[in-house]
């Protein structure tokens, strides 16, 4: 199992961090990418991932912590991608007009800032998007063809996730699609299977029956469960799969 999306930079892990890596190992994960908040983070995660052979990382800055930010954070971010190989995309970026903990220029500026930094260093883009899916898609389409990019957590609308995928992006899926309140078996099944992706988001959004709990990288395969389910495929193929993306993605050989 791959899980292309987790924070295991975050706090709530600080006490047992080598503890959840190794009972993800154990549960039959080969591998994950920790994902950068900000500058601090993804110096931690850098440091995580070159201590590991089965983590990679990002390094960006969230949409929610934009507001403190400099200039200078940009060439942190590119020097990070330079000088280590355990940096395999560009992120977590995008745009959050939910929550807009920063104002929306701020955050359509160093969208395109960090986007324009994964052209120039042929690395990957994760993208979060939230109440922002026109303004995504149009931005992501200013760099048509020259960025990869995966469209993380998915939950949005069937036009927001075709037009996603005609402009060549990936999309991941976390616990949230076994939430009984969330009905998103259509947009599974439109996913062409070369382009789908699982990930934990850990520690948020924990899968059921782990809902309300600190969620790890180890429960990606409740994630897994309820994709099979729904395309009508079996656990082992879709494990095959997601985790070939996943490498695919973030051109990752082992």
């Amino acid at each position: 199992m791959f899980d292309s999306h987790c924070h295991l930079t975050d706090e709530r892990f600080e006490k047992d961090r080598l503890e959840t890596i190794q009972r993800a190992i154990i549960r039959g994960l080969t591998g994950a990418v920790t994902i950068s908040s900000n500058l601090e983070d993804a110096r931690l995660a850098v440091e995580l991932s070159e201590g590991s052979e089965y983590l990679w990382c990002t390094a960006g800055v969230h949409p929610h912590e934009l507001s403190e930010v400099t200039a200078l954070a940009l060439e942190e971010i590119k020097a990070l991608a330079s000088n280590n190989p355990k940096v395999v995309a560009i992120g977590e970026t995008g745009l959050d007009f939910h929550y807009e903990n920063s104002p929306k220029e701020l955050q359509e500026k160093w969208f395109r800032k960090h986007l324009e930094l994964s052209k120039d260093m042929a690395l990957p883009a994760v993208i979060h998007s939230r109440n922002a899916e026109d303004d995504t898609i149009k931005i992501i389409g200013e760099f048509e063809g020259s960025v990869d990019f995966v469209l993380h957590c998915f939950h949005g609308k069937l036009d927001f996730l075709h037009a996603g995928i005609d402009l060549g992006g990936y999309i991941s899926f976390s616990g949230l699609i076994t939430f009984s309140n969330v009905e998103m078996d259509e947009i599974i099944r439109s996913v062409p299977e070369d382009r789908i992706l699982v990930e934990t988001d850990s520690p948020y959004l924990a899968p059921v029956p782990y809902r309300g709990k600190r969620n790890e990288p180890a429960y990606v395969y409740k994630v897994i469960e309820e994709v099979a389910r729904i395309r009508n495929r079996e656990w082992e193929e879709i494990v095959e799969i997601t985790t070939a993306n996943a490498k695919r993605l973030y051109c990752i050989e082992v």
